[in-house]
């Protein structure tokens, strides 16, 4: 889990400083959850600078429709003091009763964004219109993603947070937000979801070959190392191999037949060592031991990994693959 920013220093920054402390107070209120429905009691709203304006506006037509008994006057002020109080109870109104449902997040590897993919759904007829969502942070330009949302129906948005780095991240507060119809309210929520995202070490882009076979324990003294292309027991096909014991995925590959061993396959294994790396951090040795996982799953070897306090058998297949992603991650 990767640490939360420092706060800013009370004596430069004293607004800053109260400003996060308020949030952090705030947002630890809200509950986590991956649905979230829209009710009287999270969704909140306050003018905006154009409906401030609007209200000195109309203040000041009502002034001077009194002091100079301007019967005109008093229809244009209630007039648009009445579109204003409409647009109020409509803005509302959109975003009340929807429901929010967050999919699940895939793992991915560091350096690459995380996609959040939201689906909202409306169980009213009528459309909502002009609703956005963001990545709820102090920087009020950050990017928005705006859609509508047909009636009995629902929308999809797709939010993307920068790269993050390795390891197990608890998703950042969302906000749903909208200014519909003219602008003078806005209307929002914000929203906690429960799920997290598991970021894979970034693989090494030129990683050395794989290490060699190490002797099987029941192989005894037989047992030698041989190249990292003969891992997972074959050789090159021989006149009278049985059909069964050609390796199709590899010919596909190479145009060319080969067949397993299995005597070399039982003396020799593939273990993916964090002893074996020499990197100059512990981050550019994971990068390596991930290139090398990848490299194997997609030889089709069979292949272990061992780091400090814990070891995954020997396997293969993507199960295996994640297996070995995931303990890298949270090394």
């Amino acid at each position: 889990m990767s640490a939360a920013p420092p706060l800013p220093n009370p004596l430069l920054h004293p607004l800053g400083h109260a400003r996060a402390r308020w949030q952090h107070w705030w947002q630890a209120r809200l509950p986590r959850s991956d649905t979230h429905t829209l009710t009287q009691r999270n969704v909140y709203i306050l003018p905006t600078r154009a409906g401030f304006m609007l209200a000195t506006t109309l203040l000041v037509l009502l002034v001077a429709s009194i002091n100079y008994q301007l019967n005109l006057g008093y229809l244009l002020t209630f007039l648009l003091g009445g579109c204003a109080v409409v647009s109020m109870h409509t803005s509302h109104g959109t975003l009340r009763g929807l429901t929010l449902v967050l999919h699940p997040v895939e793992a991915h590897h560091a350096g690459t964004p995380t996609r959040l993919r939201v689906t909202l759904h409306n169980a009213r007829k009528s459309a909502r219109y002009g609703i956005g969502l963001r990545v709820h942070t102090p920087d009020e330009a950050a990017h928005w993603v705006w859609c509508d949302v047909p009636g009995l129906g629902s929308s999809d948005v797709e939010l993307v947070l920068p790269g993050l780095p390795r390891g197990r991240h608890d998703l950042p507060t969302l906000s749903a937000e909208t200014r519909f119809p003219l602008g003078i309210f806005r209307v929002w929520t914000l929203w906690r979801p429960a799920a997290s995202v598991l970021v894979y070490p970034q693989a090494e882009a030129s990683p050395p070959p794989l290490p060699p076979g190490q002797p099987h324990s029941s192989g005894g003294a037989a047992a030698r190392h041989v190249a990292s292309s003969e891992f997972d027991g074959v050789r090159p096909y021989r006149r009278g191999d049985p059909l069964k014991s050609i390796v199709w995925k590899k010919a596909a590959k190479t145009d060319e037949l080969v067949s397993r061993d299995s005597l070399q396959a039982q003396h020799f294994q593939l273990w993916l060592d964090l002893n074996e790396t020499y990197g100059a951090t512990t981050e550019q040795r994971l990068s390596r031991l991930c290139a090398w996982v990848l490299q194997a799953e997609a030889q089709e070897l069979d292949y272990g990994l061992r780091l400090r306090g814990s070891e995954l058998a020997p396997a293969q297949g993507e199960a295996h693959k994640r297996a070995c992603l995931e303990a890298l991650a949270l090394y």
